[in-house]
Parts: C-alpha cells; structure tokens; sequence
C-alpha cells in the first residue's frame, strides 16, 4: 500500500501536468505522481470513473442519503480528480438524490465542464446545478425527448439504441467539443454501461471507515455465474488518510470466458432513482 501526503506545492506540480508541462516526481512524491499523473497527462480520449462506498460496498443508505459516505480526505481526492478532468458526467438520478453542484472546491484548480445524462427529459431546470454557470454544462438526451429548453446548459440529442443512450454516442459528442478527459461519477449503473462498454481506463473506487448495512452499491454489473469471469484489473492501492483508494487499470484488466451483456441505462429503468445515487459528492 502507497502512502499518500499532498502538500499544496506537490499539488500544483501534479495540476501542471494537466497542462502538458514535464514534471519529474522528487523521491517522497512518487506514489501521488502514480495516482494521479495517469488522469493528469492522458492524451486523447481518456475515461476515469470514481466511486466513494463503505467497508461492505455501500454507496447510500436504502433511502438515499449519502453525504457523508467519504472522509475528508476522500473527498479532496474526488474534487482532485474533478480538476483534472475536461468533464464530469453523471445521471439524472445522481442528481435527484444528491443535487451536486459537480465543482471543484475541496483543492485548487479548474472546475470541470459538468454533463447530465437526462434521456427522458425530467429535469426541470431548478436543480442547484443550474445556477452556477462558472463551466459549461451539457445535458444529454435521446431524439424521442421532448424539446425543451434549459437555461444556462446545451442540450445534445442523440439516437436512442437499445439500451438507452450509447456510452460512446456521448463519449464522442463530448470529443467534439473537445472535452477528451472525462470523469464519470455516478450512478452505479451509469459507471456500470462505461465500463461494460470497454471505455473506462482508469477506476478508482475510494472506501471509507463505515458499515452502511444495506442500501445501494456502487457498481452493478450483469451477474456472472463463474469467478474465473470476473474482472481482474491491475490495481494499486493508496492510503489517503481517512479513505483508501483501489486505482484500477481497466485497461490491462484480465478476463476469461466472459460474455458481453448489455446494461439498460439505469436512468431510464423504473426505480432508477435509487440505483443511481450516492456516487457524486456536492
């Protein structure tokens, strides 16, 4: 396990490499520089996903609340990674249940264009999210949605396939805009439809000191019937302080005897809205 201490100086070497700017880890700044220098230096189309969840895999209670899941120190992290990023994307039940603001605020740095996955067209326009108009925010939805307008955001169209809205439809309307690095942050089951689609680099799930009991977890993957189906990524794990985070590289994940299986969009299932909370923070 990597012990992890960010210093305000070390943090502002790591934003430089947001920038493209060469920077060389000092000796007692290596293991920041491997959590983060893969998110902060990704060239070209770059996906992480975040998950904050208890000791037993929780991400909420049964009835939503999830504010205070990750510690202090796991939230710096995911405002960390926030500041890295181009984009952060979630799902419109993320945003009933959490109403998150989806900035960067914890640690210095850049905010990140924000985007809300809304096929169906449930927002109404009064979250909190759209009264802070510091970045861009982009909201998908399918062509059979109603049209309507939302001040303050661009709402993109895109085909509806047979599981909803492609991950990789909105992966590439983001590219256009040029908005390459992308971190998608909840819910479970929109994190879930970005990994079975094979885009997700990196995964970070960040685990803190509690036990919840019961209620949502935090990704819901179609059932296997083997273990030697289950994915095995290379991970590396990182003690923050207050949380740990497993850093998986879903790009060398190892998978045997594995059939791809189609995950419906959980922002368009009936009782999405408890499959999608408790993943993005305010």
């Amino acid at each position: 396990m990597h012990r992890v201490v960010i210093t305000d100086r070390l943090w502002n070497r790591i934003l430089a490499l947001r920038k493209g700017v060469p920077v060389s880890p000092a000796e007692n700044e290596e293991a920041a520089f491997r959590l983060y220098r893969p998110v902060a230096a990704a060239e070209g189309p770059f996906v992480l996903a975040q998950v904050g969840q208890s000791l037993d895999g929780r991400v909420a209670t049964p009835k939503g609340d999830a504010r205070d899941i990750s510690g202090p120190d796991g939230i710096c992290h995911l405002h960390r990674c926030r500041a890295l990023v181009d984009a952060v994307l979630v799902g419109i039940g993320t945003v009933k249940a959490d109403d998150p603001r989806l900035s960067v605020r914890a640690v210095s740095g850049p905010s990140p264009a924000r985007v809300i996955v809304d096929p169906r067209a449930e927002l109404s326009g009064e979250e909190r999210i759209f009264r802070e108009s510091a970045t861009p925010l982009i909201v998908f939805r399918t062509a059979e949605a109603r049209r309507t307008r939302l001040d303050g955001s661009e709402v993109v169209h895109l085909p509806r396939r047979a599981n909803g809205i492609d991950p990789r439809d909105m992966r590439d309307a983001l590219a256009a805009r040029g908005l390459e690095r992308l971190l998608v942050e909840g819910g479970g089951r929109t994190i879930a439809r970005f990994i079975d689609a094979g885009l997700v680099d990196r995964l970070h799930v960040a685990v803190a000191p509690l036990i919840i009991g019961s209620g949502p977890t935090g990704i819901s993957l179609p059932p296997i019937d083997r273990l030697d189906a289950a994915r095995r990524p290379l991970t590396e794990v990182y003690a923050l302080g207050s949380d740990i985070v497993f850093d998986c590289d879903l790009r060398a994940c190892r998978v045997s005897g594995r059939k791809g299986q189609e995950i419906t969009v959980a922002d368009e299932a009936p009782g999405a809205g408890t499959a999608d909370v408790g993943l993005a923070k305010p």
